[in-house]
């Protein structure tokens, strides 16, 4: 991997000092800079972007900037700065887009059914607008319903890790044999096996929503950045300029 590279450099300056903002202000910088459901009172424009470079703890910030170093660094050097930090950052609107995109379905889905038993869309909004809901909806939509509904219009979505998914599938498809040393497995992985293993199990843990690296994990947000990595990799490697600088 050699020495941080310029870009990588400051890419994790951002997000230590956006998380150093965070434990300072609190909610308040949560609640600017993490990404909204936009019929959320709370959800700006900007925090499509700025919800990259927010992170919920301080594993979470480690994981994610290690992983960014770690695998980003030869990406960065092969590829040069000015195409790494698109790609990056791409990588990241892509899992903004398919995250914000599964959660219009849970919230459709939620907010249809409540139509449907005589409420109306500017009540059912007032009402979760003020982080209240009646127990009584459960019996008309269902429990998983009604919780992917309320959970896809007030959760936020925080972190670094869907343009990080799309480094890992760039650096998996650049990179195939590489071996992959984790803490819990005593023998190296080859990346061409490993990253999609790791997707799959995301893809598995948002469909069932039985998860299995823990509760609170935008899961198809690490599907879309891995998704729209490999879309950018397979479009490059199809127009033969993949593996050419933007300096």
């Amino acid at each position: 991997m050699g020495r941080i590279t310029e870009t990588i450099k400051h890419l994790l300056i951002i997000n230590v000092l956006f998380f150093v903002a965070a434990q300072m202000f609190g909610a308040q910088i949560y609640e600017l800079f993490s990404l909204y459901f936009p019929k959320n009172e709370h959800f700006q424009l900007w925090q499509i972007i700025t919800h990259m470079f927010m992170h919920g703890g301080f594993m979470h910030i480690l994981f994610n900037m290690y992983a960014l170093w770690a695998f980003g660094t030869p990406l960065e050097q092969m590829w040069g700065r000015n195409k790494f930090l698109f790609f990056y950052i791409s990588a990241g609107l892509g899992a903004a887009l398919i995250h914000i995109g599964v959660n219009y379905y849970y919230y459709n889905t939620g907010m249809n059914a409540l139509i449907e038993s005589g409420l109306t869309e500017s009540s059912i909004l007032e009402i979760i607008n003020n982080g209240q809901y009646y127990t009584e909806w459960y019996s008309i939509a269902g429990k998983t319903t009604i919780d992917n509904f309320l959970g896809a219009f007030n959760t936020p979505v925080v972190g670094a890790s869907g343009a990080v998914y799309g480094i890992l599938v760039a650096f998996g498809m650049s990179f195939p044999n590489s071996e992959l040393f984790l803490i819990f497995l005593p023998v190296p992985i080859k990346a061409k096996f490993f990253i999609p293993v790791l997707i799959a199990l995301d893809l598995f843990s948002g469909v069932t929503g039985y998860s299995l690296f823990g509760q609170g994990i935008a899961h198809f947000a690490h599907v879309g950045g891995a998704l729209f990595g490999f879309l950018m990799m397979w479009y490059w490697k199809k127009n033969q300029f993949k593996n050419n600088r933007w300096n």
